[in-house]
């Protein structure tokens, strides 16, 4: 078994995730997103905004700035002359997946087709027709969200004052339509999903491919490994949530065609697979912000096994109990994680704050910062701000906002 070394791993880590690739020298293009996609294969999107939307950010770390319109409508439009790139699933999360890649989650759709969450068992029990008139109301209307659905259908339903996290009926249904396939999401609206009939959204083409359950695995479990460069087993399989047994299969599978390479990661405990394709460049160069859901950092094992870099998200921690922040972007340097800051656009004031910053130990605070800044300075203009202001929270906080005070050029 062929050895690496974990300096190589990380390497070809950060390879595979397009971070060796020089960004453009011009405004980022539509190809220039699909160059990103090919890549990645996904972009996980998730609620949260005090920032930007997570999605968003994959593209801003490889590319630098650019229009975030060209996600929306490589999500939400179509035409003959720019078709609809990247279709909403659940794949590592909620995610959006090249278009192409659909068919081979129908095996996951059909599971939630034909074993009910608990809680659409008990609405259904309620009311058992919902689910037929919820594809009735959207197959007349077109595109809605689950609270247009209502309306349609008359249901009068009291203000709610639970949690965000109790949803309607109709909701819940329609979560579940779309889980099985016979919804897709059409466009989200202030973040809401607007559902339609799955044949309005995606090509035909691709609803007519059929794909077994093992080949669709095996297929999946080839794109996790092409991102991810260097994984061990349970990397390949958390990428697009796999099972274990669906998982190990596969790549018994591939290592025997000669798609994966089974080798062993110094340092590593368990034995590591690499593509075929996988490159191991001699550096890694430049700076980059990493949302929390960014592919190269959202399986916190394998970032901690191949960064040394111990990660947390600690929206649900209680503010005094936080140790790094609220929400943490891990800042990348030179093929290294160096340091972490708490972001949160303010966009009354056209502020990007920084809440906290911390220095990883043994990296020289001065260079980091020298770094940092502007990046900072990016994202603000990327995100339509106009300052960036840090608090001296944190071992790297007095000296960020001493040197993200200085005026530019000087």
């Amino acid at each position: 078994m062929r050895e690496m070394t974990a300096a190589a791993a990380r390497r070809s880590a950060l390879w595979a995730q397009g971070f060796a690739d020089r960004k453009p020298a011009g405004a980022p293009t539509r190809r220039h997103v699909r160059s990103v996609l090919d890549r990645v294969r996904l972009f996980q999107i998730d609620s949260v905004s005090v920032a930007v939307r997570a999605h968003y950010v994959p593209l801003f770390s490889r590319l630098g700035v650019y229009d975030r319109g060209l996600v929306d409508s490589a999500a939400w439009s179509h035409s003959a002359r720019a078709p609809r790139m990247l279709a909403e699933y659940w794949a590592h999360e909620a995610a959006f997946i090249p278009v192409e890649d659909w068919p081979l989650l129908r095996w996951r759709m059909h599971r939630y087709r034909h074993g009910r969450w608990s809680g659409e068992s008990r609405v259904l029990d309620r009311n058992p027709t919902l689910a037929a008139d919820v594809l009735d109301v959207i197959g007349a209307v077109g595109a809605c969200s689950a609270g247009d659905v209502e309306k349609h259908l008359e249901v009068d339903r009291p203000d709610r004052k639970g949690p965000w996290w109790d949803r309607s009926d109709t909701k819940v249904v329609c979560e579940q339509l779309f889980a099985s396939g016979a919804l897709a999401v059409d466009k989200r609206v202030a973040f809401t999903r607007h559902y339609d009939l799955t044949e309005r959204v995606l090509p035909k083409a691709v609803l007519a491919e059929n794909v077994s359950e093992e080949d669709a695995v095996r297929g999946l479990v080839q794109r996790s490994a092409r991102a991810l460069g260097v994984a061990t087993e349970p990397d390949l399989r958390d990428y697009y949530r796999l099972s274990p047994a669906q998982s190990a299969a596969a790549v018994e599978d591939l290592v025997e065609d000669g798609v994966l390479e089974r080798v062993g990661v110094r340092g590593w405990e368990a034995p590591a697979f690499v593509h075929r394709d996988v490159r191991v460049p001699r550096k890694v160069e430049g700076a980059a912000l990493l949302c929390p859901f960014d592919p190269l950092v959202f399986c916190r094992p394998r970032t901690e096994r191949v960064f040394d870099f111990r990660y947390r998200l600690e929206i649900y921690t209680p503010a005094h109990k936080r140790v790094h922040g609220y929400y943490v972007f891990p800042f990348l340097l030179n093929g290294e994680l160096v340091a972490r800051v708490d972001l949160k656009a303010d966009r009354a004031s056209g502020t990007l704050e920084v809440r906290s910053a911390f220095v990883e130990p043994d990296r020289s605070p001065g260079r980091v910062v020298e770094a940092l800044v502007p990046e900072l300075r990016r994202m603000a203009t990327w995100l339509g701000l106009d300052d960036v202001r840090v608090d001296d929270r944190g071992n790297l906080g007095a000296l960020l906002a001493a040197e993200a005070s200085r005026p530019r050029g000087e």
